[in-house]
């Protein structure tokens, strides 16, 4: 796509589902109109193209999958995630909530504003998908009228017969009578019918909406590409779980020796991308004689606190990459990190319940407004400090040492081909030390070679947070995007590791693929 976003009018063409003379006039009449109503919901509107092909050519735009929420059964349980004025204000509705994801359709996916603070509200990890945006509005309306006539489900018009009239069998195997589906019933790709012309993806993984709708096609050439051109054994490591070199060994120990020989004093660390706030902290707390690390951006928060184990953390809640309420959400409740106090910092989110929803949320044991008294700050602290102490783990080595006798024990779980036994050693490890690159890259390759789409995505989008330069985890996150339709993120991706690449055969093969995007 490059720095421009494609012409809808321009990849209609393309797709040849459109006339240039039907395209002419279809602008035309946009230019005179004063209704606001987006180009591709007046082609369909007109009958010039169908919804079906608007929304393929919607998701080409904006790089991320369409769905078509004509078709869709929605547990209206969900939207309970956005308040009914913001879905309409923002033309956003969240279609599906499984664990730490909310799935979300939006007229604008690339909108990073309201994701941030849908973000920031729920705790949650949000997925944008593409919606045709008259489609959006009336099914934002009507999904939550009925949501206040205390229904539990909304049914798209024109949803698949199965998912309207018949649901699964209760647990104990025998049928009963038919009813609403429930939440557990959600639509899932594995249930969503394939509509005409469409092929069945029900190998895709549940858990995700159900009724995408992406370019198949282009998906089988990329998966082909991988397969027979391999980009230097690019895909092995979504299939096969390898152990990495002994240099990520060596930063874990470097790691380890620096927490060991930390002075006495307290650390605290700093974390905000505005220099003039660093600065002024660093100095009043190292008159203080507390130990100032700092960092001005997430990824580098996220190394500063694996390599030092700070006492004490100060954060910015919004940060370039990562996102203080981000950053705080991955080391609260872990056993190496948990107990670390934060105090977060903003000038965006204002106001008393601001702070107590970060504490219940995020675990934030305080928060203050900028601007802020440097009194205030330092008595706060004090405070955290003194009372943190009594918490703190003593022996971070033989922490350290058990999540990589868990590492070790879920590669050779996987090794013998007992994957969810390989999934949950991993997954334990994390809990542990949820800043070990190397438990965060193997869960991701595992559940990649699983099918888990969206679980290896956010393992392996943690590990590049912590590792940003390993070529390995930036192309099997690349693969996994590609694969789950997020083609956009897949190419923003792909180029980082053709950047990456010391080998000029294996570039040339990313940069060929990278020629498919356009």
């Amino acid at each position: 796509m490059g720095e421009e976003k494609k012409q809808i009018g321009r990849i209609l063409l393309k797709q040849k589902r459109i006339s240039l003379q039907d395209l002419e006039a279809a602008l035309s009449a946009q230019a005179k109109a004063t209704d606001g109503l987006p180009l591709a919901s007046r082609l369909t509107a007109t009958g010039v193209v169908s919804e079906t092909d608007a929304l393929r050519a919607l998701s080409e735009q904006f790089g991320v999958p369409a769905i078509d929420l004509l078709q869709i059964t929605l547990p209206l349980a969900a939207l309970d995630i956005v308040p009914r004025e913001l879905a309409e204000t923002n033309r956003v509705l969240p279609v599906l909530v499984r664990d730490d994801r909310v799935f979300l359709a939006m007229a604008n996916p690339h909108d990073a504003k309201l994701l941030d603070e849908l973000a920031f509200r729920t705790g949650r990890r949000m997925y944008a998908y593409v919606a045709m945006t008259t489609t959006l509005e009336k099914t934002i309306q009507a999904a939550y009228e009925a949501k206040d006539r205390g229904e539990r489900v909304f049914v798209g018009p024109n949803a698949p017969p199965p998912r309207r009239s018949r649901p699964p069998p209760p647990p104990d195997g025998r049928e009963s009578p038919a009813q609403a589906p429930t939440e557990a019933q959600a639509p899932t790709e594995a249930q969503a019918d394939p509509s005409p012309g469409r092929p069945d993806r029900s190998s895709v993984e549940p858990g995700s909406p159900g009724v995408l709708l992406d370019d198949s096609a282009t998906e089988r050439a990329a998966a082909a590409t991988m397969e027979e051109q391999d980009f230097g054994a690019l895909g092995d490591e979504v299939s096969e779980v390898i152990r990495l070199t002994d240099e990520q060994k060596a930063i874990a120990d470097a790691a380890a020796a620096s927490v060991a020989a930390k002075p006495a004093k307290k650390t605290v660390l700093v974390v905000d991308d505005e220099d003039d706030i660093r600065s002024l902290v660093k100095r009043v707390l190292a008159d203080k004689g507390y130990r100032i690390v700092e960092a001005d951006r997430g990824r580098v928060a996220l190394r500063m606190i694996k390599e030092n184990t700070p006492d004490l953390i100060l954060l910015d809640a919004m940060l370039p990459e990562l996102h203080g309420f981000d950053l705080a959400r991955r080391i609260k409740g872990s056993e190496r990190y948990g107990t670390i106090p934060i105090i977060m910092l903003s000038a965006v989110y204002r106001g008393p319940q601001i702070g107590e929803d970060l504490k219940s949320t995020y675990g934030i044991e305080a928060y203050l407004e900028k601007p802020f008294r440097i009194a205030d700050l330092i008595s706060k602290v004090e405070e955290l400090l003194t009372k943190g102490a009594s918490e703190r783990p003593r022996d971070l080595d033989a922490i350290s040492r058990q999540a990589h006798e868990l590492l070790e024990q879920g590669i050779a779980a996987y090794q013998k081909g007992e994957i969810d036994e390989a999934i949950a050693i991993l997954k334990r490890g994390t809990e542990i030390d949820p800043l070990a690159y190397r438990l965060r890259y193997h869960l991701g390759l595992i559940y990649g070679k699983k099918g888990q789409t969206y679980d290896g995505i956010a393992e392996l989008e943690r590990a590049v947070d912590l590792n940003p330069r390993y070529f390995g985890g930036l192309k099997n996150l690349a693969v996994l995007y590609e694969k789950a339709g997020f083609r956009g993120k897949a190419r923003d991706i792909w180029e980082r590791c053709a950047q990456m690449s010391d080998d000029p055969a294996t570039k040339e093969q990313i940069e060929a693929h990278l020629r498919s995007f356009d």
